[in-house]
């Protein structure tokens, strides 16, 4: 048991995360964006003899809560009370985080002050006196450097040294800490990725060289694909065809390594993908994308914080569903839980490239196209499902070069758990669909058509029958999907060999796989945010609609145009019911940006907020005094808060002609 716990508390992006694992050596995912801690994420560590339990919480600038994650940090500060908290500030942001901080320690929370990111601060020209703020604050502040051992050891002095008592405020403990925020402006880098005419042609340049890198003939992530899958199923599987039972060379040859071998064998295009997005979060390229694509974004009833989860779903939806805690409205949360299937994880990957061989010889346009349908379709869903978009509210992050160190260790914290779950889940599927598909239930060895699992599926067949593939084989394949994604090129590898129909159908079945339900992993992290009603009927729609989806691409494909107008009927009736559903389900409740800004209108105005004196929230002042901005305001309006400097500004879009408390 603990002798102590540690909260970590302060505003988004100041580094807790990196705290965290640098105290518990553990790897709490971090990133240089707003939102990445989504939960309170405990670990224990020794504290020079003392036993602590360290946890990180949700980024929060007031107890004045406005997102869920504040809000869940707010309502687990007020239930552990009694708790020590350790205070995380970056340094250029000091005047930012001084208020909570003051208003946490006049409330009676003993604690002390950890600043973060000072080379950085330094080299832009600021001034922090650490033991002249110590000495107003009446509490320890130290800067969170050197190696594990000596922060742990100068945590240890914090939590027993006693705590004095201040009254002072903010500008007073700025003044007496002779703070200096630094360099002003503007920087070259900065100028140039606040303009959307450079910004938007350097993304997709960025996402074509990804995308080219990774799958294009020739290329690295094909290279090594071809090489592992050539060890699998080449290699190794011939040798496991000299084995003389036939029951046991089954096994090994087709159940194991070849199965296997579709799986592995995309490791290296994985890799490549998951690459790019962490390079994209750490340079903080991601969230000058978020700004930049807001205004799409609110045509849709999302806004551009809504781009961390899409690009994260890229990744693992999973994760990418827990980042949605970090949105500042319930119902668009909800709205981008629905989008997120629709973007193709990491794990459709293998399924695509083992059909796109029967619809296109090239398999990175294949790819490009499924990857653009996916997110064509999750755009027409968020459209579907249009609210009113919530204000855009974002920590703009430092530009930086990415950690290559972290980089690596991110990486190989990927692949392992990539490895483990194929080397447990996917692997014990793998074993049963062989079993189930090589013995009959007298258990005898026999022919696929003549197993266990022919009988058990053979009503499957019919479910893709109208897209050319009465095939349970191909039914249970594509109904693995369901439980991990990766499932289902194993089982075409396993059952068939290679993919036996022709393009029409390969890419009926693509669409299929895309647009179903995610994952088990997937319907469990939504359960957690929406409930396990919600997330049940979620994936049941999803699944139908997948079904009706790949019927209608099929038809399109093979000009069977007369065929279509059932499925559009039923397809709209479906809409129809759906929406209806949703309504029910969700209500009718007001939008919180009319919540927070009066019920005027939808014009909108993207702004920086000066962390001023005496309000810690720098979401507290008036937007914009009371004019309506002019046409696509909300990008031409974009300007950069002096005082941070190149450590990045804080923006916000709100809705509404009319601010409550503005002039």
């Amino acid at each position: 048991m603990a002798d102590v716990t540690v909260l970590l508390v302060g505003n988004p992006n100041a580094g807790k995360s990196t705290l965290f694992n640098a105290l518990t050596g553990g790897n709490a995912k971090v990133g240089n964006w707003h939102g990445v801690t989504v939960g309170a994420l405990a670990g224990k560590c020794d504290l020079d003899g003392l036993a602590a339990e360290i946890v990180d919480l949700p980024g929060i600038y007031s107890l004045d809560s406005m997102s869920m994650e504040e809000g869940y940090t707010r309502d687990f500060l007020a239930a552990h009370g009694e708790d020590f908290c350790l205070f995380v500030a970056e340094c250029s942001n000091l005047d930012r985080a001084l208020p909570l901080v003051a208003k946490l320690l006049r409330e009676g929370r003993r604690g002390a002050l950890a600043l973060t990111k000072r080379r950085a601060f330094e080299r832009g020209g600021g001034k922090l006196d650490a033991n002249a703020l110590k000495t107003a604050l009446g509490v320890p502040v130290f800067f969170a450097e050197g190696k594990r051992g000596e922060l742990r050891k100068t945590l240890r002095r914090a939590i027993g040294e006693k705590p004095r008592r201040t009254a002072a405020d903010a500008s007073a403990l700025l003044a007496a800490a002779r703070y200096v925020p630094g360099r002003t402006g503007l920087s070259r880098a900065d100028r140039l990725l606040c303009n959307g005419f450079f910004a938007f042609p350097l993304f997709f340049a960025l996402l074509f060289a990804a995308f080219f890198l990774t799958f294009a003939r020739g290329m690295p992530g094909d290279l090594c694909k071809r090489g592992i899958e050539t060890l699998f199923s080449e290699t190794l599987a011939a040798r496991a065809e000299r084995i003389a039972s036939p029951v046991l060379r089954g096994f090994v040859a087709d159940g194991i390594l070849r199965s296997l071998g579709s799986v592995l064998c995309f490791l290296p295009q994985i890799t490549l993908l998951q690459f790019f997005l962490l390079l994209l979060e750490e340079s903080g390229l991601l969230s000058r994308l978020a700004v930049h694509a807001d205004g799409l974004m609110s045509g849709v009833g999302l806004n551009g914080r809504a781009v961390f989860s899409l690009l994260m779903g890229f990744g693992c939806t999973a994760a990418a569903i827990l980042t949605t805690r970090g949105l500042d409205d319930k119902r668009v949360q909800r709205r981008v839980i629905l989008c997120l299937p629709y973007i193709s994880c990491s794990a459709k990957l293998p399924v695509y490239l083992a059909l796109s061989a029967s619809f296109f010889e090239e398999p990175f346009l294949a790819v490009v196209l499924l990857y653009a349908l996916g997110v064509g379709l999750s755009l027409l869903v968020a459209l579907f499902l249009k609210g009113k978009p919530a204000p855009l509210i974002l920590e703009l992050a430092p530009l930086q070069l990415p950690d290559p160190l972290f980089v690596a260790k991110s990486l190989l914290f990927q692949l392992k758990q990539f490895i483990i779950k194929v080397a447990t889940v996917i692997l014990a599927f793998f074993f049963f669909s062989w079993l189930l598909s090589s013995f009959s239930f007298g258990f005898s060895y026999c022919a696929a058509e003549e197993s266990m699992l022919a009988t058990i599926c053979g009503g499957l067949k019919f479910l893709f029958a109208p897209v050319g593939m009465a095939d349970w084989r191909i039914a249970y394949a594509a109904l693995s999907g369901l439980v991990a994604k990766e499932n289902v090129a194993g089982a075409i590898s396993m059952l068939c060999g290679a993919f036996p129909y022709l393009g029409e159908s390969a890419f009926a079945l693509a669409v299929f796989v895309l647009a179903c339900s995610p994952c088990v992993s997937a319907i469990a992290a939504t359960a957690r945010e929406v409930g396990w009603k919600r997330a049940a009927l979620y994936a049941a729609a999803q699944t139908g609609s997948a079904l009706l989806l790949s019927y209608l691409v099929y038809f399109m494909l093979t000009g069977r145009a007369v065929l279509l107008l059932p499925l559009a009927v039923a397809a709209v009736a479906a809409v129809i019911a759906g929406r209806k559903t949703f309504e029910r389900v969700h209500g009718k409740r007001a939008d919180l940006a009319e919540k927070l800004h009066g019920r005027n209108g939808r014009a909108g105005v993207l702004r920086v907020q000066d962390a001023v004196e005496g309000a810690g929230d720098p979401r507290e002042r008036s937007a914009h005094g009371g004019k309506r901005p002019a046409r696509g305001g909300r990008r031409r309006a974009l300007l950069h808060d002096a005082r941070a400097g190149e450590q990045g500004g804080f923006f916000r879009a709100l809705r509404g002609r009319k601010h409550p408390r503005g002039g």
